[in-house]
């Protein structure tokens, strides 16, 4: 059964890796429907989140090649239970409708939304929260016609306390070390 999964790869800023990475998802026919790349929190070490619907056998079989990929460190694979995620959405709407009444005021208030910039033609308003939610705040503001709209890929970190990558890394010096 497909369902949705979080796959992290670990590896050095190489020109051409996230090529070669797409390229496996693409070959298997595998949509990603939200990718990040980001600096981890290992000095000189980057973080790709993927987030893909697929069964578990064939997610079990592209972070196995994945990890065959020159660059890449390690991969890991996780499901929405064992992650802390979220994304960031950003809306642009037009300034009359807040002159007119406060009915912006009050679907931004009840969204736990912000309002970033306000100017004499339109205001930024930013919501953080998983893809749903950030959905359906566009939804009641496209009411209001919505001129621009974004959101973010998803950003994610293990509610495992232990870092698997450093355990990773651990164990591979101390093998390297006992070979020396």
């Amino acid at each position: 059964m497909k369902k949705e999964f979080i796959i992290t790869i670990y590896s050095e800023n190489h020109i051409g890796l996230l090529t070669r990475i797409t390229i496996v998802f693409t070959r298997r026919k595998i949509n990603i429907d939200s990718l990040t790349v980001s600096e981890s929190a290992i000095n000189g070490i980057f973080k790709f989140t993927i987030v893909i619907h697929e069964t578990e056998a064939q997610v079990k079989k592209v972070v196995r090649q994945l990890e065959k990929q020159v660059d890449v460190l390690k991969a890991f694979y996780h499901t929405n239970e064992e992650m802390v995620y979220q994304e960031i959405a950003l809306y642009k709407v037009p300034i009359e409708p807040i002159y007119e009444s406060d009915d912006i005021e009050k679907i931004v208030r009840r969204a736990g939304a912000r309002i970033l910039e306000i100017t004499k033609d339109y205001v930024v308003i930013e919501k953080t929260g998983h893809k749903e939610e950030t959905q359906a705040l566009f939804e009641e503001l496209n009411k209001f016609k919505v001129l621009q709209f974004i959101r973010s890929g998803r950003v994610a970190i293990t509610r495992d306390p232990i870092e698997r990558l450093s355990e990773f890394l651990k164990e591979r010096d101390a093998l390297l070390n006992s070979m020396d």
